[in-house]
């Protein structure tokens, strides 16, 4: 096994550990239901399992970092921005209910709840827009992963319905990032990209992305602290969604 394959690995098995999961252990019957089956095929799915461990900390992770903008300065500063506001707090909200989802399929278990963050996460808005980009970027990925990697039809219906909404996420980020005078945005392709338009993408991009295991990769640093991320945030397993008129619902 070459170097990179034993750090993918570890990395995997490390994320799902901080999901709450083991490899072949997720209780998959409530999705699995939807495609008419009792769901126990799919148990012994490593890849099914490694990508609704990966979702499910990266949905932990995105409401944490939504959490962290709404109660800071960047939030604050955009208070004569209704509609940017309302983004902000409808995007937590649609991450806690694909986590909530996402949770229940797999043992009913939480994710960890402390996240590090770059330096800056919720004071600097280039840092701030910046890494919600990136992230939001990862979870397209992730989710377009899953479309042509789960083995069964509802849980590719189910990542083609959350990769979605985490593509509206990006769009909106960069047009808070214009609001907030910024001309540019960094996010997974380590380039500069102009924000006008802020809708620049003609299809979605898993950025070369082809394995679950290079997304946990990228999503490994936001789990413990390092000199890079520095900035811990809390995430809440027990917070309720109160946006309203959010609607939508997973296959069934």
């Amino acid at each position: 096994m070459t170097e990179e394959l034993i750090q993918a690995d570890f990395d995997r098995r490390q994320l799902l550990k901080a999901a709450g999961i083991s490899v072949g252990s997720l209780a998959l019957g409530g999705i699995l239901a939807g495609c008419g089956g009792s769901g126990t095929s799919s148990l012994s799915s490593n890849m099914d399992s490694t990508i609704l461990g990966a979702a499910k900390i990266a949905e932990a992770l995105a409401t944490t970092m939504y959490t962290g903008i709404i109660n800071g300065p960047i939030y604050t500063s955009l208070a004569g921005n209704a509609p940017d506001q309302n983004y902000l707090t409808a995007a937590r909200d649609e991450e806690m209910y694909h986590y909530n989802l996402l949770k229940s399929n797999t043992g009913n278990t939480d994710a960890q709840t402390t996240y590090h963050f770059p330096t800056g996460m919720f004071t600097n808005p280039t840092t701030t827009m910046n890494t919600l980009v990136t992230l939001e970027e990862a979870f397209i990925a992730a989710y377009m992963i899953g479309v042509s990697t789960f083995s069964t039809s509802a849980l590719k219906v189910l990542a083609a319905q959350i990769m979605g909404v985490e593509a509206e996420h990006r769009v909106l980020a960069r047009i808070i990032a214009n609001d907030l005078g910024l001309s540019t945005t960094t996010g997974l392709s380590g380039s500069p990209e102009s924000v006008t338009p802020s809708n620049n993408s003609i299809y979605e991009s898993t950025f070369g992305l082809s394995q679950i295991s290079q997304v946990v990769t990228a999503l490994t640093p936001f789990l413990s602290q390092s000199s890079t991320n520095s900035v811990a945030a809390t995430f809440n397993p027990a917070y309720v969604p109160t946006t309203q008129n959010l609607y939508g619902n997973p296959p069934s």
